[in-house]
């Protein structure tokens, strides 16, 4: 069973495109807490809704 991090970690827009995409929220959730700290840094550079969801749409085979 997955264990999701603390929404309160993540920042809202990549919250928001986690959960319109279970299979790279899933991975997400898999990842080891530096991982996931890595993709929140990047996400600070994410300056659209479109560029954040393809990030989110890329984490699983691109991560």
């Amino acid at each position: 069973m997955n264990e999701y991090p603390s929404l309160s970690e993540i920042p809202i827009g990549l919250g928001m495109a986690l959960m319109q995409n279970k299979n790279a929220a899933d991975y997400f959730a898999t990842l080891s807490a530096e991982a996931r700290q890595r993709v929140i840094d990047h996400t600070h550079s994410i300056r659209s809704r479109e560029e954040m969801r393809a990030f989110v749409d890329s984490l699983p085979e691109n991560f």
